[in-house]
């Protein structure tokens, strides 16, 4: 009797040991010709474990957390944790990849209004911590502000900035607003419901519900979104607070650039303010998501831009070479504009009209430049560099053809210098090209109410 249960488990525990193909599907037409066992392959599942929970699990740890607003579990917050932790994983991610981007910013906000910490998880539900998202009736930012009520805290709109998609600000006026409908409400979880719906909404609610003061107890008569909008909330509180407990764990969180704030007093491109101090325009915007199209408009020139901290010593010690320069538009290099020549010929030409330098420790391409009278836009032609990045020991040709004032200054009838504009140049290069001369002399000499010029422009300087 014992034999065959023997000869069974020997071919069974051989089955076992037979190198599995991969998988493959009843109509893959290449199926037929594949050798079934022609080598090794180790199945691959695609799947993530979701740990099982019951109620009582989660309210055991909802009773065990330290937080200062209402928190008491029941059926509608639980059913949003399921959603959040099982059905819509992937949402929770996304917010797990960003909260470092902004969460130490909201709890110093909250901290300074003497706020529970808890209401910055108010924006995951409202925004998903995206600063630039756009809700279908018009709400913007982190914490998704209409124009009206962002306009009461301070925040402005035109075609080229909206101030609803400042982390900062829109934090600040999310902040003193939900303060606000607390003193209104004298409840948190109310406060936060009247965020939702507005405070109209809300006394509605309380009149109808015979006068009860908390949430719960006025749930039934709340809009049907507010009615889970605050659920979520809580929902989203307790799960990032046990993340390990339901397998999330972060793999590429994103950190904020570390950042200064410095005001340049006018109008600018992001490009060319990258182009200029070798930054990256992505940086920029991510730093500044108020700008919506790369563009500073003149209306907001007071605006103080986020700069990388790494390049904050540089744009500092160059502030003043670098808001002459601003006003030039960013340099566009056209194929169809570029004049060929061979090597021999190119040689001759530097060497007829050029000057060579040799780049020693310490220099950037705005000292060179300014050394010699150039732009750094002239530097980068001259030598086919696509960034400002240059090393020492490196050899820069300097066109001193192109950068000369012989051919472009010229003595008029009336006995006047005039010099005509080249192409790179700003009033800041000019002055530096003739000693003794300054931008603002320049600029009176010539009734000039802005540092806006164009090349082939004859300007009187002296």
């Amino acid at each position: 009797m014992k034999r065959p249960s023997f000869r069974t488990f020997t071919l069974a525990l051989t089955t076992c040991l037979i190198p599995l193909s991969q998988a493959f599907s009843q109509d893959d037409s290449s199926v037929a010709a594949a050798p079934l066992l022609d080598e090794e392959v180790l199945p691959n599942y695609h799947y993530e474990y979701i740990p099982d929970f019951t109620y009582k699990e989660i309210e055991t740890r909802v009773k065990a957390m330290d937080h200062e607003m209402s928190f008491e579990l029941n059926d509608r917050i639980f059913s949003f944790i399921q959603y959040f932790t099982v059905r819509n994983r992937d949402y929770t991610k996304m917010v797990l990849a960003r909260k470092e981007l902004f969460f130490p910013m909201f709890d110093e906000t909250m901290a300074k209004h003497e706020m529970p910490l808890e209401i910055k998880y108010l924006s995951i539900i409202e925004s998903g911590l995206d600063p630039q998202i756009r809700s279908r009736v018009g709400a913007m930012g982190l914490w998704q502000f209409m124009p009206a009520t962002g306009r009461m805290y301070g925040m402005n709109t035109n075609s080229e900035v909206d101030d609803r998609m400042d982390p900062e600000l829109s934090t600040e006026a999310a902040a003193k607003y939900l303060k606000s409908l607390y003193r209104m409400f004298g409840d948190w979880e109310v406060a936060m419901a009247a965020y939702n719906c507005g405070p109209g909404n809300v006394r509605k609610a309380i009149r109808r519900s015979g006068g009860k003061k908390t949430f719960w107890g006025i749930y039934n008569y709340l809009p049907r979104e507010t009615r889970s909008y605050v659920p979520q909330v809580q929902a989203m509180l307790y799960i990032l607070n046990h993340l390990e407990e339901h397998n999330f764990h972060p793999e590429d969180p994103t950190y904020v650039v570390e950042y200064e704030k410095i005001r340049f007093d006018r109008a600018l491109s992001l490009d060319k303010l990258a182009e200029l101090t070798n930054l990256c325009v992505s940086d920029l915007k991510t730093l500044n998501p108020a700008i919506k199209n790369t563009k500073l408009p003149e209306s907001n020139r007071t605006m103080a831009l986020r700069i990388p901290k790494s390049k904050v010593p540089y744009i500092k010690e160059n502030l003043a070479w670098l808001n002459d320069s601003l006003n030039n538009a960013p340099t566009v290099l056209l194929a169809s504009n570029v004049a060929l020549m061979s090597v021999e010929d190119l040689a001759q030409e530097i060497k007829q009209s050029g000057t060579i330098y040799k780049v020693r420790s310490g220099d950037v391409l705005g000292s060179i430049a300014q050394r010699h009278g150039v732009s750094v836009t002239q530097l980068k032609s001259w030598n086919n560099l696509s960034s400002n990045l240059i090393r020492v020991g490196q050899t820069l040709h300097i066109n001193s053809g192109m950068s000369g004032n012989i051919a472009s200054t010229q003595t008029n009838a009336a006995g006047q210098t005039t010099y005509v504009v080249q192409p790179g140049d700003s009033l800041w290069i000019i002055s530096r090209k003739h000693q003794g001369l300054t931008v603002e002399q320049i600029k009176r000499l010539n009734n000039l109410n802005s540092n806006n010029i164009k090349p082939g422009q004859k300007l009187i300087i002296g």
